[in-house]
């Protein structure tokens, strides 16, 4: 397993850039794709359920970065997943409501040579998901350079005062 996957790292951001707090994953991958980071490809995506399966097929390693709206969290709050901790919500629901989980698992289920070997997900805790805007609620906006920075953690490289050493 493995053999013959890229070994770029995938940075996805996720969400559309007219709601409100959902443009959070796409301004963190926005950030990320003007450091012109080696190894590293970047896409901004409006997508979701099992559309996130051929994106992310051939590499070995993917981040995908979004929001979320659990409540159970102060709005601005990252977090970083693996996809094990979203079993749980993982449902044989119809393929036009595929939550990412059950996207992963079925991938990993009908591809398991072509799939990643590991994703990362960083999660913001939004505030706003329903308003048309294209600005973000203060707290998420202020989140963004924590996103950022947790995302190049996980490509490896050191951060300190939000720039790579």
């Amino acid at each position: 397993m493995g053999e013959g996957l890229k070994d770029t790292v995938l940075v996805i951001g996720l969400g559309s850039p007219i709601v409100s707090d959902d443009r959070v994953g796409l301004e963190v991958v926005r950030r990320i794709e003007e450091m012109r980071l080696d190894g590293v490809e970047t896409r901004q995506e409006a997508i979701g359920g099992l559309d996130i399966i051929p994106m992310i097929m051939g590499y070995r390693r993917v981040i995908i970065v979004d929001a979320i709206k659990s409540g159970a969290r102060p709005p601005g709050t990252v977090m970083v997943f693996d996809p094990e901790d979203f079993a749980p919500t993982i449902t044989d629901s119809s393929a036009h409501d595929v939550n990412l989980a059950t996207a992963m698992y079925l991938g990993r289920q009908l591809e398991p040579e072509s799939m990643p070997e590991q994703v990362r997900f960083i999660a913001v805790e939004v505030e706003e998901l329903l308003t048309v805007s294209e600005e973000m609620t203060p707290a998420v906006e202020a989140a963004v350079p924590d996103a950022v920075a947790k995302v190049l953690r996980l490509l490896g490289l050191d951060v300190e005062g939000g720039e790579v050493e």
